[in-house]
């Protein structure tokens, strides 16, 4: 877990990424992508990504304007975003490490 700060229309925002607000993130985009591969679906998984950004902005601190929804989920994205490319970069270290020690036997 790891919190990140950010400003949005001249709010300062605070949120804690957990498994389940990155679990939002990725599921919101996905919904994202199919609304984007079959537009007709859109009106069909609207309501679904509507309720994922709100889960998500029920994660912030303090309580997120709707005017700021847009920004925040677009900061809380680049954050989660951010995130998983740090833990890649940890685990493909450890992976490199392992098998330098590995073929040192």
């Amino acid at each position: 877990m790891s919190s990140k700060e950010f400003e949005v229309n001249g709010t300062d925002y605070r949120i804690v990424i957990t498994d389940q607000v990155i679990g939002h993130v990725n599921n919101l985009k996905n919904l994202y992508n199919a609304a984007y591969e079959d537009p007709e679906s859109f009106e069909d998984v609207s309501a679904e990504i509507s309720n994922t950004i709100n889960e998500i902005a029920s994660t912030v601190e303090p309580d997120a304007e709707d005017s700021d929804l847009d920004g925040l989920i677009q900061e809380i994205i680049k954050a989660v975003d951010s995130k998983a490319e740090e833990i890649e970069k940890e685990l493909e270290g450890k992976e490199t490490s392992g098998k330098k020690s590995k073929s040192k036997k």
